[in-house]
């Protein structure tokens, strides 16, 4: 039986005692919208899907329309229209996950080397839920994550999925063991590294292109039980840079599980300043440390250092355990250059420290900051031109802040599987996330003056030549986007495009492809 249902977003303007129920107008609204705020495009139906079944049906039912769209929604946090539907179909990919019960399974693979842990869950989960549901009940959780953790498990896997533990554990792309897809031609395949591997990698950071991820397998390992977290800030981006990058090179032994870093702006600004800088309670910035060279710009290297439960003697005391974590990670920052006096550390719990951004997210609900547009800009660039980028954009284009936190951080190509999607910069091992995440507020400059700002920057790293890459890329028309993918992977693109959703149904908020027209009935004249 089709347990899914429509909501008709079409009719949002009729009365609801013309037979609209409000639930189909406030879904409808809904999935016109996203974080971003700054694109609008009215579906013409939203579909909520309790199986992968109903998810066929629905991109079935498109291909047998003309003109007609299918768009996969997650928890709404693109910020450019990417998963829209205009005048198409709009999947509640929440809706497969809440209807799922169990929602969750473990999985349990004997191997060679003793048995192997997977989460089963579906694409519409949240891993804020993924994570809970693993450490409540198996004291396990995935090895890497999203620095905010309500976003779907199927949308970040449609992109990459970074955050902290890229550069050691890889992104969420490299930590996937199956997947079950619905394919633009209705199909509902399993595919994995070893069966249908060309879809498996093809729909890893595929954007929603080739299909629609209605179940992922995670792998899953012993949960540390308390994370040392370290925050340190430096006046030079050269100190700063070569300190990171040190940290994400060092052998797994002598390495931290989290390395992240942010810009922010030599002042009192409460926003941009001094004062943004995330501190432990008590801690108090001192601006007096700070060399006399530093320049408009200060950086922030961010470290973590997992405890397990079983890494105490029996007789060793919690508090003599922490107190040798706690000095691990002095050893482990010794040789670092940053600036003396201004290093922050607190200990936390594991689920407190992933879920560190709720509190950013409550407070920008309360300021309304949260529903304002987020013109946000994601960059990969190679550590090759990352402190040319420093200087012309961040010290120069963004001296003043964005409003925004400023993430710049290493990670290693490496860590990345080259058959996935994801277009990643050419030259080298490493490279950087540059994400500009700007909160629009108000008395601050209008939001087309920020989307003209990004465009600039994208500008500048054309002209200076930089070996870049936009993560979460936002572009119209196939030229652009074979700029972004280069020859081969276009071409690769292309291909596995025309293999697996030919009619171009899927994903239209990407302004990849135009949907192409159905074949003509076998049984018309």
């Amino acid at each position: 039986m089709m347990l899914a249902y429509m909501d008709r977003a079409a009719a949002a303007t009729e009365p609801e005692d013309a037979g609209e129920p409000a639930a189909a107008v406030a879904a409808g609204c809904a999935a016109a919208t996203d974080f971003g705020g700054m694109v609008s495009a009215m579906p013409a139906a939203v579909v909520r899907p309790a199986t992968a079944d109903d998810v066929a049906s629905a991109i079935r039912a498109a291909a047998r329309t003309a003109g007609l769209t299918v768009a996969a929604r997650g928890n709404g946090h693109s910020v450019a229209g990417q998963a829209m539907a205009e005048g198409g179909l709009v999947l509640d990919m929440r809706a497969l996950a809440l209807s799922r019960r169990p929602q969750m399974q473990l999985v349990v693979v004997s191997a060679a080397g003793g048995a192997r842990y997977y989460a089963d869950v579906p694409g519409g989960a949240l891993w804020e839920e993924v994570l809970h549901w693993g450490v409540k009940n198996h004291g396990m959780a995935p090895a890497s994550w999203t620095d905010y953790l309500r976003l779907t498990v199927g949308g970040t896997l449609s992109n990459g999925g970074v955050s902290g533990q890229s550069f050691r554990y890889g992104p969420q792309v490299s930590n996937v063991a199956e997947l079950e897809v619905v394919t633009g031609d209705g199909e509902c395949r399993v595919c994995s590294p070893s069966s249908h591997p060309d879809l498996f990698f093809a729909v890893l950071g595929g954007l929603g292109q080739f299909g629609v991820i209605t179940r992922a397998r995670i792998p899953l390992h012993k949960a540390p039980q308390a994370v040392q977290w370290t925050r340190v800030v430096y006046g030079s981006f050269e100190e700063y840079a070569a300190d990171a990058e040190w940290l994400v090179t060092r052998p797994a032994e002598a390495a931290f599980d989290y390395v992240e870093g942010f810009a922010f702006v030599n002042g009192d600004d409460p926003v941009n300043g001094w004062p943004s800088v995330p501190i432990p309670g008590g801690a108090r910035f001192d601006p007096a440390l700070l060399p006399a060279g530093a320049g408009p710009v200060l950086y922030c290297l961010e470290v973590a250092l997992y405890q397990y439960s079983d890494d105490r003697p029996d007789d060793e005391d919690e508090e003599d355990d922490k107190g040798a974590a706690a000095a691990a990670v002095r050893r482990m920052m010794a040789p670092l250059k940053y600036v003396r006096g201004l290093e922050f550390a607190a200990e936390v719990g594991y689920v407190d420290f992933l879920s560190r951004v709720n509190r950013v997210e409550e407070e920008a609900r309360r300021n309304g900051s949260w529903d304002a547009p987020h013109p946000w800009l994601n960059l990969f660039v190679s550590a090759r031109d990352i402190a040319d980028f420093d200087r012309t954009v961040i010290k120069g284009m963004l001296a003043d802040g964005i409003d925004g936190p400023m993430l710049i951080y290493p990670m290693l190509k490496s860590k990345w599987d080259p058959n996935t999607s994801v277009a990643l910069p050419e030259e080298g091992e490493i490279f950087y996330l540059v994400a500009l995440l700007r909160f629009c507020r108000g008395g601050g400059p209008a939001v087309d003056e920020l989307v003209a700002q990004n465009g600039a920057i994208l500008r500048a790293c054309r002209a200076n030549g930089y070996d870049h890459k936009a993560y979460f890329p936002s572009y119209r028309g196939e030229s652009e986007w074979a700029r972004h993918f280069g020859d081969v992977r276009w071409r690769r693109f292309l291909e596995r495009k025309a293999l697996y959703d030919p009619l171009a149904i899927l994903a239209p908020g990407q302004k990849i492809f135009s949907r192409a027209p159905a074949p003509p009935s076998p049984c018309s004249s």
